[in-house]
């Protein structure tokens, strides 16, 4: 169901109500840029055809805007137009399942929350443990990054700055000697909990990945806790990554060059 507003109004009320009225009732009261459909709405199977016809007058009226088939927001309206919802809201169905984290924000959608470029994506990837084929959505392109971990709530921002880190190369308007001195700036205020939390997800990343992380662990004067790293990798493999010896004195150690 959409949002709890109907603990203030009753089953038999509902049921009273049109379901023009109904509908509109409910819109009154969500945020803006919240995204829903026409499941959403609380009445019977057999008013499913009077719900989206009523959705698509108001779509039509402009007072609520279409995402996708089947999906509507109620748009924000600035001087340059109406606003789209926001990335989690345009992708909300495809993170949870069953009130279950399913899924989480990373890639394109998190560079530029980490601080590591200044530029915003159309390509929404998402980070899953079973992937499936790219499509669009509206104006953004869904893509999908198979995440071997666990999902779980405490161990999604982890997981994020693992994904910026096994695509360092691949950051938009950023180079690899800028990106590793915000990776150290990131790290540097980590717990030690949260350190060797990082590193076990790591293992389940590319050597690169790995490498890199436990290039960045000893910079920071965290050597202790880049064993499992180390030992996991394959002692004659060299991972080139252009500029990261300029932010970093560890790379020999890790054959990063």
């Amino acid at each position: 169901m959409l949002i709890n507003w109907t603990n203030n109004l009753s089953l038999h009320n509902i049921k009273r109500m049109k379901t023009t009225e109904y509908i509109s009732f409910t819109i009154d009261r969500l945020p803006k840029g919240y995204v829903f459909t026409y499941a959403d709405f609380t009445l019977g199977v057999n008013q499913k055809e009077a719900v989206i016809k009523a959705l698509n007058r108001m779509v039509a009226s402009g007072r609520i805007a279409k995402l996708s088939k089947g999906k509507y927001y109620k748009p924000e309206n600035s001087p340059f137009g109406n606003l789209q919802p926001n990335q989690a809201q345009v992708v909300k169905d495809l993170l949870e399942e069953n009130g279950k984290i399913t899924g989480y924000l990373t890639g394109y959608s998190m560079y530029n929350q980490l601080g590591l470029t200044t530029q915003v994506s159309n390509t929404i990837q998402i980070g899953k443990n079973q992937v499936r084929p790219n499509f669009k959505r509206d104006s953004y392109t869904i893509a999908f990054i198979k995440q071997k971990n666990t999902i779980t709530k405490e161990n999604i921002p982890l997981l994020q700055l693992l994904d910026a880190i096994r695509y360092i190369k691949k950051i938009p308007d950023a180079n690899v000697e800028t990106s590793c001195k915000r990776f150290l700036a990131i790290i540097k205020n980590f717990t030690d909990i949260r350190i060797k939390t990082l590193v076990r997800l790591a293992l389940k990343y590319p050597p690169a990945t790995r490498a890199l992380l436990g290039a960045f662990l000893e910079q920071l004067q965290q050597g202790k806790a880049t064993e499992a790293l180390f030992k996991s990798l394959n002692p004659i493999t060299k991972y080139k990554l252009t500029g990261a010896t300029k932010a970093l004195s560890t790379t020999e150690k890790w054959n990063i060059i």
